[in-house]
């Protein structure tokens, strides 16, 4: 299969649609900066293919944010996307493991998917981290938050650093619920057949016809998916400047500038007085 795209499709005699993604530079880029342990990398991978999912659900330009928080040694891990497919994602730790379960890795926690419409109100929506695994989890997400049929499948290939994520969703209709929910089941049954060295290597054509031959499955063009962090210095200087006036000039004078670091890339913005100066007084004039 191609490798850092996604590919969208249609059953067009089923009333349901479909996604495959696979990544490997994008994945790869992610974690190059963060020294995670095998499981760590393995579960932000799922989360990273699973937001590539989530988003090309959306029918309209946007962000979403997919969480995961909880008491375990990973209290917090985060993918960033947009409608364009780029990605971003983070793991903090509260120290070493070598756990590579989910409850396990994150311990009693929530999941949190946030979208940000880029012309609406943000939409949020809340599920407890019940299942075994964080496609499962999803699952539980879709039933009690969109009720719409839904079931994503997560892989992950440690050693390619190769993650990947296919989708089954019934599509809105007003026909016949029954025979929609044996469709859904029926694709769900063919799709549960993918092994792992499958998604990774067959064409993403060759994919389909194996899975799908007697239906009718309609491919449209792939999107790339990419990695792009979006922090930037005007981002910095703005959270810099809600930092109270005595604090900002104690630690001028102390550290004669002040610098932030990216959590997501590592990235590191340093600030001399002139130019906080500067931005101070051009944002309050």
């Amino acid at each position: 299969m191609q490798k850092d795209v996604l590919n969208r499709y249609l059953f067009d005699n089923l009333h349901a649609r479909g996604e495959l993604v696979n990544l490997s530079t994008t994945f790869q880029e992610i974690v190059a900066a963060h020294d995670y342990p095998l499981g760590v990398k393995q579960l932000l991978g799922e989360l990273v293919a699973a937001t590539c999912l989530l988003t090309a659900t959306l029918k309209f330009e946007g962000e979403i944010a997919v969480q995961l928080q909880g008491d375990g040694p990973v209290g917090y891990m985060a993918v960033n996307g947009n409608n364009l497919q780029e990605m971003r994602g983070i793991a903090r730790m509260a120290g070493e493991t070598d756990a590579t379960k989910l409850k396990d890795l994150i311990g009693k926690g929530n999941m949190v998917i946030t979208i940000r419409p880029s012309n609406g109100e943000p939409y949020q929506g809340v599920v407890a981290l019940e299942q075994d695994t964080l496609a499962g989890c999803l699952a539980h997400y879709f039933e009690v938050s969109e009720q719409i049929p839904t079931k994503i499948w997560l892989y992950s290939d440690e050693e390619t650093s190769q993650v990947a994520g296919s989708l089954i969703q019934l599509l809105p209709d007003a026909g016949d619920k029954e025979q929609q929910q044996a469709d859904f089941e029926h694709l769900c049954q063919l799709t549960n057949t993918i092994k792992p060295e499958e998604i990774f290597s067959l064409a993403t054509e060759d994919l389909l016809y194996r899975l799908y031959h007697q239906e009718e499955v309609r491919l449209f063009e792939p999107q790339a998916v990419t990695y792009k962090c979006s922090c930037s210095e005007e981002k910095c200087l703005s959270a810099i400047s809600q930092i109270a006036p005595s604090e900002l000039e104690s630690i001028l004078v102390e550290q004669g500038s002040v610098s932030m670091t990216c959590d997501y890339c590592i990235t590191t913005y340093k600030f001399e007085r002139p130019q906080l100066e500067q931005f101070i007084n051009d944002k309050t004039h």
